[in-house]
């Protein structure tokens, strides 16, 4: 149906100055091109949702530009899979994944927050004075549902160092035939230099890089969604300290609750996303 057609025109090819399009908008421009002579929004927004077509939603996402994509992408998903060259992990293979999140500051509001009641949510004041910041390095044992973190003023190498030997020198990762620690690229673990050093400290430390702006492969993402939604929002504390105490204390609690991610994306899941996005590529050099 042309409707639908025109609905899934950006703007700009339209030559109309908007970002987005809303029911009145597709209204408006299926009438100036003449395709209808009358129709009402409620018709158009029944047509659109019958192929759950939603112009006036929008998304963010990163194209892949890692050249190695397809295989540092499935070396990640064959380790969720407990498999790792092929061959299956062993008892003693541990798989963890860790990053930083960054910037957790103290807001310490200028009034007390109400508890909610009958009618009426929680109240929190709106002004707060700033009260100093967090760096929280963390690292998530994917198949024990396993926590470790730990706070620091910045981040960095020295800092994710900590993270690493806090981790390494416990059981039952001291004595592991080998741990992979499943990491992004950002500068506190950055390519060969960051291999090098991890293993000279413990040799049995795999470290697995993921592909650039990939961080959604990392497992750690999704704890950190669930840390600030659960333990940090709202954002209302008397002291840096008490950041602190949260964060460590909600690990503790996560962790008595928590069991390991259904990840359900696989590796065939890979190539059917890598098939669709060189479709949709070649549509636009086509279109181009």
């Amino acid at each position: 149906m042309q409707v639908k057609a025109l609905a899934c025109e950006l703007p700009a090819t339209l030559g109309v100055p908007l970002s987005r399009l809303s029911t009145a908008d597709i209204v408006r421009e299926v009438q100036r091109h003449g395709i209808v002579a009358t129709v009402s929004d409620k018709t158009v927004w029944r047509w659109l949702h019958e192929d759950a077509i939603r112009p006036w939603q929008h998304r963010t996402w990163i194209f892949p530009r890692d050249p190695d994509f397809v295989r540092k992408a499935g070396r990640i998903l064959d380790l969720y899979a407990r498999r790792w060259d092929g061959q299956p992990l062993t008892p003693d293979d541990f798989v963890l994944s860790a990053d930083e999140k960054t910037s957790i500051q103290a807001r310490l509001r200028r009034h007390p927050s109400t508890p909610p009641r009958p009618g009426q949510p929680m109240r929190v004041e709106h002004e707060y004075r700033r009260g100093g910041a967090w760096a929280y390095v963390a690292a998530w044992d994917v198949h024990r549902a396993k926590l470790f973190g730990r706070c620091e003023l910045t981040t960095g190498i020295a800092p994710f160092d900590r993270l690493v030997t806090q981790v390494m020198t416990q059981s039952p990762y001291a004595e592991a035939r080998r741990v992979f620690w499943i990491i992004d690229n950002g500068s506190s673990h950055r390519g060969d230099a960051s291999v090098r050093r991890l293993q000279a400290a413990f040799p049995n430390l795999i470290p697995v890089h993921g592909p650039v702006h990939a961080s959604w492969l990392n497992q750690i993402e999704i704890y950190f969604s669930i840390l600030e939604r659960k333990a940090l929002t709202p954002n209302d504390f008397g002291s840096l300290a008490d950041v602190e105490d949260r964060l460590l204390g909600f690990e503790r609690y996560y962790e008595s609750i928590a069991t390991p991610f259904d990840w359900r994306f696989t590796k065939d899941d890979l190539a059917a996303l890598m098939r669709k996005l060189d479709g949709d590529a070649s549509a636009r050099s086509v279109a181009a």
